[in-house]
């Protein structure tokens, strides 16, 4: 694809415009997306704890007010739950009515969480205390505080010159926008929560048609470098960090490259749902022009606190979606996986793969990577409890990253966004990307180990 001559000239034309590339405009740009970057893009240690700045905020919010963080989750889940009840949107389809009913439950199971009260299998620490501490909690304060401070990223001027870099790259392999570059770095320095909302933000705003942000939301969003190192002490390969870390990385990118390009993400349609605000493509001057357009969008983003208001009013009311939802779902996911043996039975799905790659414990493989589809955590605990073999290990931990959709946690999410994936195609998704991360995964660990 190459850019038009008009366009080339209206480039180099607008790239010596004194107005747009004034100093003043040009230290706005600097400043606003540097502290931007500080923000999500920088971890650094702090009490023992190395993290980015956003988590250790966030963090250090929840222990100033022990009290008041479940109050203020419990909070979100109920207003979250009566909402669609209040607004009339339940009637809207059968999918909207089926998910209202589903957050009407999140409000007694939210109440048996925060006053410690009900069955005492539900109240097990691994089961709806779990929910409720590790996930409810803080993704309330780290989606509407990370929401706010997104506006250093989105609006002034980061998300054009990185997309106009990008671009190239991003097309061709991921089919997707260069500003998508973003997206994915967000999800392995900071949280699939703050990059799923940033992918839902940018689809309002006509950045994304609806495929891409299916594809970014499907294939990005994937837990934090911080979540990776539990993982990677859990199955004990921190003595092979770099090797985890990056071959998880490289697993999770090119599963979402196949899955970009086969059914149900393939047929979703290129449309907008917000006034359409495509990248354009530039074949010369790549830099020059990435710097411009930069620039440009900080000088006339307007006023910093307004855009904090309006972007902080977003994530509120897309955490009060999803909390609601990520428990009864949640929930089911763990009982589920247990204190039943459909795990086990739908282990026999994965099986084959990992007995054709001659994975040791194939059975054992299966089964975790299964579970999988109920929490990311869990599968590593199983492998590690078992003594698995370190190939075996290594391949249940990527697949658990690269799988990306899970029910307690991301798949809340995804259905709280205006993509409005089905649910039979979020669920053919994971397993596409289950299956094609144990191959590959399987593949890798042959090599490795």
């Amino acid at each position: 694809m190459s850019a038009t001559p008009a366009f080339k000239a209206e480039a180099k034309q607008q790239l010596h415009e004194d107005d747009v590339m004034s100093w003043p405009n040009v230290v706005r740009f600097l400043l606003f997306n540097l502290f931007g970057i500080f923000l999500f893009f920088v971890p650094f240690n702090f009490r023992g704890a190395n993290s980015i700045t956003l988590d250790h905020l966030v963090t250090g919010i929840i222990r100033l007010l022990p009290g008041i963080a479940p109050l203020a989750a419990l909070a979100l889940i109920v207003a979250g739950a009566i909402q669609p009840f209040y607004s009339g949107t339940w009637r809207r389809s059968t999918a909207d009515t089926v998910f209202s009913f589903i957050k009407l439950c999140g409000i007694p199971l939210g109440l048996m969480a925060y006053f410690e009260i009900g069955p005492a299998r539900l109240l097990q620490p691994d089961m709806l205390p779990f929910l409720f501490k590790k996930i409810c909690i803080p993704l309330g304060f780290i989606v509407p505080i990370g929401g706010a401070l997104l506006t250093f990223i989105i609006n002034y001027g980061l998300l054009e010159a990185v997309g106009t870099l990008m671009c190239p790259v991003m097309r061709t392999v991921w089919r997707l926008p260069g500003r998508a570059a973003i997206d994915a770095v967000t999800s392995f320095v900071g949280s699939f929560s703050i990059a799923m909302f940033l992918t839902n933000r940018l689809l309002k705003e006509g950045k994304y048609t609806i495929r891409e942000a299916a594809v970014i939301i499907t294939g990005f969003s994937t837990v934090s470098v911080t979540f990776m190192v539990i993982v990677a002490k859990t199955i004990g390969l921190m003595q092979l960090w770099n090797t985890f870390f990056w071959t998880s990385l490289l697993v999770t990118y090119a599963v979402t490259a196949i899955t970009a390009r086969i059914y149900p993400l393939s047929t979703l349609p290129d449309a907008y749902i917000g006034k359409p605000s495509p990248e354009e493509w530039v074949s010369d001057n790549l830099w020059r022009a990435a710097l411009y357009r930069g620039i440009k969008q900080a000088a006339t983003a307007g006023n910093l606190w307004r855009h904090i208001g309006l972007n902080f009013k977003d994530a509120v009311v897309m955490a009060m979606r999803f909390l609601p939802v990520a428990l009864p779902v949640g929930l089911i996911a763990l009982v589920l996986a247990k204190m039943t043996p459909v795990f086990d039975f739908l282990g026999y799905i994965f099986y084959p793969f990992a007995a054709t790659l001659r994975l040791p414990e194939p059975l054992l493989v299966s089964k975790a990577c299964t579970i999988a589809m109920a929490e990311m955590f869990i599968p590593n605990s199983i492998v590690a409890a078992a003594g698995a073999p370190l190939a075996a290990k290594y391949t249940v931990g990527v697949v658990s990253i690269s799988t990306i959709l899970f029910f307690a946690g991301t798949i809340p999410i995804v259905v709280s966004t205006d993509v409005k994936l089905s649910m039979s195609s979020i669920v053919l998704i994971m397993i596409e990307r289950i299956i094609l991360s144990l191959v590959i995964a399987g593949l890798l660990s042959m090599i490795l180990f």
